[in-house]
């Protein structure tokens, strides 16, 4: 009787069904994540790489001996210092992306664009004295905007300072502006058809009154 059972068309199918989904579940846990590019530096930017790495703890372990760096590391974001915690936020990172390993004791630090001072950063001499210092930093404060923000701070005689902070803005408010400024401009082209129609219907209609007044004088 146990074997009759055995073959009853619902048991073998029963039994089919949980080996093909035992041999899929072996499938899909075996098969590694691809490898794929990325660009890594120290926390001073000073040394680049470029390195292949299917996981973060494999980038970690790369960065390690690549850039001589000791243990305990963590990879940050290197254009606005996010930090990569999870293996999750890793894979969702774009090919290429730009990272910052730092040791312990190290934090991120925005990218210096550069100081513009006495001859664009020539040296001075030494018994000068500044007059004005103007610095510009270029940064994102998320990796998904399309343009970075612009911090410019002017020092004049090293007592008095000012900033002017441009923000950068994401492709939606970036397209939102677009379409904002293009259905304005739009709107001012309408208006200025608008009053070109209706000084050429004047013109026009004072014309044939002036034929139709000449043709009464012809003939009288």
């Amino acid at each position: 009787m146990e074997y009759l059972s055995a073959l009853n068309p619902s048991g073998l199918l029963r039994s089919v069904s949980n080996m093909s989904s035992d041999l899929s579940r072996k499938v899909w846990t075996s098969a590694p994540p691809p490898q794929r590019p990325f660009r890594v530096c120290d926390h001073k930017r000073t040394i680049r790489k470029g390195l292949t790495a299917a996981t973060r703890q494999e980038l970690l372990d790369k960065a390690e001996k690549t850039l001589l760096l000791s243990e305990d590391l963590t990879l940050v974001l290197e254009e606005d210092g996010t930090t990569v915690d999870s293996e999750d936020f890793f894979q969702l990172l774009e090919d290429d992306t730009c990272l910052m390993v730092l040791e312990s004791g190290q934090s991120w630090s925005p990218t210096r664009s550069g100081v513009l001072s006495y001859g664009l950063g020539r040296e001075k001499p030494k018994h000068s004295k500044d007059i004005a210092r103007i610095t510009f930093d270029v940064y994102k404060q998320n990796p998904r905007d399309l343009f970075g923000s612009l911090n410019v701070k002017a020092t004049f005689y090293g007592l008095y300072s000012m900033s002017c902070d441009f923000q950068g803005l994401g492709p939606k408010k970036v397209l939102r502006e677009f379409l904002r400024w293009t259905s304005k401009l739009l709107q001012g082209l309408g208006h200025i058809l608008l009053g070109i129609s209706s000084t050429l219907r004047h013109v026009l209609e004072g014309a044939e009154q002036w034929q139709h007044r000449q043709g009464r004088l012809h003939a009288y």
